[in-house]
């Protein structure tokens, strides 16, 4: 393991925008599908032109030629959605989520404002979005925490109309426990339909699907390309990429915990686990508990979670706490867990993170579930500009101008000047023929 301190350490966190790296073996089942040697850029345009062009007919061929199942009705039926059935503890779980994660959104401020004073009025008319689409990676398992932690807040920012994309599995189903969750939060339009032509569908809207003023959720590389592509036909939330963790921790951290922290987030693909401590002690520890616990996961987790580790943890000595969260800051982790004698003393230092995890009982893979915030945070250093999802990512908000007479009066002249130094005549002459 090899601890990097100072200059090293804050090289090896300072982040320059790069292509999410393309594994060998993308490339090899793009060449088998394609036919041809293509990148995943060039996959996708052709994905989302066909999609434009062609609508259903398009969704069924790439559907069957990508996910194995030709879908004949494109849309669950209503009646495959209330039958879904998922095990009593499960069940109670996602009722556990959802009540959660909307007791916490419920508690943001979403409203706008509108003052009255002496020049008039001004204010901010907040508006949801008319129709949101949510896409449900899927894959090896079902994310139902997905589905919940990015509908919840739009129900909350009071969009009326929700729709769900995800993949469905070779036999044309959607995991039951996908459709539960979906009628748990009242949302009847699930499609199983994922990858880029559900971006396609949810953007450009075909005869089944139709389009929508934002499309949240995470997905695969393909996903996050077409949502790129997209953006401008409609919203996007974010682009999230492979997830990160970045633990701070003393020589009060328990190695145990620190390591079971890092390995929840390093069994995703393409996952960057971070370790800064103040303590060489504990870092040694930590090394020998990661060893340890990665044997005991079984497989598949243990090959992705060692890749991980292997190929991009980085481990940090720092002399103080204070530099530590320096070193988080410049980072700008999705997910930032501090493990610590007195967590909450670091709590003001925090400047650039997707979360806090505050101690030991707020371990990030809680978060995940049942914590209350949304789990669709900014990753690749992204949060130095960027939020979680929440409820504002759902809504409009529209600026209110209502001056009176003695506020132009009082105000014009100099707006008239700025708009004539701007080289914007009409501008000038607007504000001026209400003052002569």
């Amino acid at each position: 393991m090899q601890v990097l301190q100072g200059p090293e350490a804050r090289s090896a966190l300072t982040r320059t925008f790069n292509e999410i790296p393309v594994p060998d073996a993308v490339l090899a089942r793009i060449e088998a599908t394609f036919g041809e040697p293509l990148s995943p850029a060039q996959v996708v345009e052709r994905i989302l032109s066909d999609v434009r062009a062609r609508g259903d007919d398009a969704l069924r061929d790439w559907t069957e030629r990508l996910d194995g199942h030709r879908p004949a009705e494109l849309r669950v039926p209503e009646a495959e959605l209330g039958a879904a059935q998922v095990a009593p503890d499960l069940h109670e779980a996602i009722l556990t989520a959802i009540t959660r994660v909307r007791a916490f959104y419920d508690q943001q401020p979403a409203h706008g404002f509108l003052t009255h004073g002496p020049d008039g009025a001004l204010g901010q008319l907040v508006r949801p979005l008319s129709r949101v689409g949510v896409y449900v990676p899927g894959g090896l398992a079902p994310l139902i925490s997905t589905l919940i932690h990015t509908a919840v807040p739009a129900q909350v920012a009071g969009v009326p109309e929700i729709v769900v994309t995800t993949p469905p599995a070779r036999d044309g189903s959607v995991h039951p426990a996908i459709l539960v969750a979906a009628r748990e939060l009242g949302i009847t339009q699930v499609y199983r339909v994922g990858g880029a032509q559900a971006i396609a569908a949810l953007a450009y809207g075909t005869a089944s699907i139709g389009a929508v003023d934002k499309v949240a959720g995470p997905g695969n590389l393909f996903v996050v390309i077409a949502k790129r592509m997209v953006y401008g036909q409609t919203g996007i939330e974010s682009l999230p990429g492979p997830t990160e963790t970045l633990v701070v921790a003393d020589d009060s951290a328990d190695p145990r915990f620190v390591a079971a922290d890092l390995l929840a987030q390093a069994e995703h693909n393409g996952a960057e686990p971070v370790l800064v401590s103040t303590s060489r002690e504990l870092l040694l520890r930590v090394q020998a508990e990661l060893s340890g616990q990665l044997e005991a996961l079984p497989e598949p987790n243990r090959g992705w979670a060692r890749d991980s580790v292997q190929a991009r943890m980085k481990v940090i000595l720092a002399g103080t706490l204070e530099e530590a969260l320096e070193l988080a800051n410049l980072y700008a982790p999705e997910h930032l867990c501090l493990l610590t004698r007195d967590p909450w003393s670091l709590l003001g230092l925090v400047q650039r993170a997707g979360g806090v995890f505050v101690g030991e009982a707020s371990m990030e893979a809680l978060g995940d579930y049942v914590a209350g915030p949304s789990h669709v945070m900014p990753t690749g250093g992204t949060a130095r500009f960027m939020s979680p999802v929440n409820v504002r990512d759902f809504q409009n908000i529209i600026s209110v101008v209502g001056l009176n007479e003695g506020a132009l009066r009082r105000i014009g002249p100099a707006g008239a000047t700025l708009a004539r130094a701007e080289g914007l005549e009409a501008h000038a002459r607007a504000i001026e023929s209400r003052l002569s």
